[in-house]
Formats: C-alpha cells, sequence, structure tokens
C-alpha cells in the first residue's frame, strides 16, 4: 500500500518511537495521523489526531475503532520492558505486565481493527517486535517471552487476514535509542530509522522488516547457527554472575 493519501493509527504515539512513526507518516504525506496514548494531551506533534488509547482497556479499543473508521494503517507499536530475569523476584507480575501490554494488547487491536482495514480496502497492519522474538535473552527474559507470543500473534493474524488484503507486517530490531532502552549500555538504532524502515517495508509489501546490523545478526545466527546463539547467551549470563 502507499503511505502518501493513506490514513494512519500509532499506538503509543506520545514519545520515542511511537513520536518518529508519526513524524514519518507525516513527512510521507499521510492524509491524517492519528496518535494513540492513554493521556491524549501528551501528543504533541502538529499535524497529529490525538485519541485516548489504553490498549489493555477494551472499551477505549473499541471507542478508538469507532472514532478512526477511515484508517487504512494501524501500527501496534505501544509496549512495555521491564527488563526481568525469568527466574527473579516479581518476574511472574513482570511477565503478566508485558504479555498484557505487548501480545493480548496487540491483539485487541487487530482484532478491532480488521473489520475497520476490510471495509477500507485491506490496509496493512504493523506490529513492532523485537530481536528477542527470536531467542531469549537471560536479562529481559519475561519481556522475550512476550515479544515471542507478539511474533505469534503477527504470523496468525497474518494468514487469517491475507482473504481480506490486510498486510501484516513484523518489525525487528535491537535496542532503539528511546526511553524504553534508556538504562541499556549496547548499540541502538535511532527511532527515526526503525520508522523509515517500516514504512518502506509497507510500501513494499514486506511481511518482515530487519531494521539496524544486530537484528540482521541473529536473524542468521539462530537459522545457522542456534547452538553457538544459545551457548554466547549462557557465557554473557555466567559472567555476569560473577
Amino acid at each position: 500500500m502507499n503511505i502518501a493519501g493513506g490514513i494512519a493509527l500509532v499506538t503509543g504515539a506520545n514519545r520515542g518511537l511511537g513520536r518518529a512513526y508519526v513524524e514519518a507518516l507525516l513527512a510521507a504525506g499521510a492524509a491524517k495521523v492519528y496518535g494513540g496514548a492513554r493521556d491524549p494531551a501528551q501528543i504533541a506533534t502538529p499535524g497529529v489526531t490525538p485519541v485516548r488509547l489504553d490498549v489493555t482497556d477494551p472499551a477505549q479499543v473499541a471507542a478508538a475503532a469507532a472514532r478512526c473508521a477511515d484508517a487504512t494503517l494501524l501500527i501496534n507499536n505501544a509496549g512495555v520492558m521491564l527488563m526481568t530475569p525469568m527466574l527473579a523476584e516479581g518476574s511472574e507480575a513482570a511477565m503478566r505486565r508485558e504479555m498484557e501490554v505487548n501480545v493480548f494488547g496487540t491483539l485487541r487491536m487487530i482484532r478491532a481493527f480488521a473489520p475497520v482495514l476490510a471495509g477500507n480496502g485491506g490496509g496493512a497492519i504493523v506490529n513492532m517486535l523485537s530481536v528477542v522474538s527470536w531467542f531469549t535473552s537471560p536479562f529481559n527474559a519475561t519481556y522475550g517471552a512476550s515479544k515471542r507470543a507478539e511474533l505469534a500473534v503477527t504470523d496468525g493474524a497474518r494468514i487469517q487476514l491475507k482473504a481480506q488484503g490486510t498486510q501484516v507486517i513484523g518489525v525487528y530490531a535491537g535496542f532503539i535509542d528511546t526511553d524504553m532502552a534508556a538504562g541499556v549500555d549496547a548499540e541502538k538504532v535511532s527511532p527515526r530509522e526503525v520508522a523509515l524502515a517500516t514504512l518502506e517495508g509497507v510500501e513494499a509489501g514486506l511481511d518482515h522488516v530487519l531494521v539496524g546490523a544486530r537484528a540482521h545478526e541473529i536473524w542468521n545466527a539462530q537459522r545457522t547457527s542456534p547452538a553457538d546463539l544459545e551457548a554466547s547467551l549462557q557465557r554473557i549470563w555466567d559472567a555476569s554472575r560473577g
């Protein structure tokens, strides 16, 4: 699909990657951009139509689908990462929170907007995933579990929505230079780079968009040498334990 002339809704649009998405959409000529946020007053980007939207609230999701009934593109960007090892104190609560936003929130949005997109010619859905959709980092393992589940949601929706002409895209990156990864000391890609690559993928009709060197490295490693990847993760974890 073409971005120019399209009508998009971006969740989590008030800052970081969400803000980069709305700015990229406007620059690409989108006719209208809705910005979803728990507090719509935080949407400060000129030209964006604020929408009150907490993806964990079914009533707000339904209201957003009614208000944004002209949408042709949905970007599921809202997410939470709590940096919790699998067996850490509080890991169950962390995983429940991450699953509620990253998995059930994404599913809830897809279910609400699939009929909207069908009525508007098919359109596209973008799900902001992660390289940890493919492997488990021991330092944020509960988040990885949520992203792997969100990948399954993405793949399942792609199969079911193909008949109505809706493109479903998974976007994969390593750490992105936003508040979510502010405490992480690692190479990061810029939000703008992710947003631009995503929109290029939408227009090219891709199912998967890989952004940054880390995404390509992990994509190749988990296909060609998964045992080596697992061994490297074990070494990193063991070293961190002293």
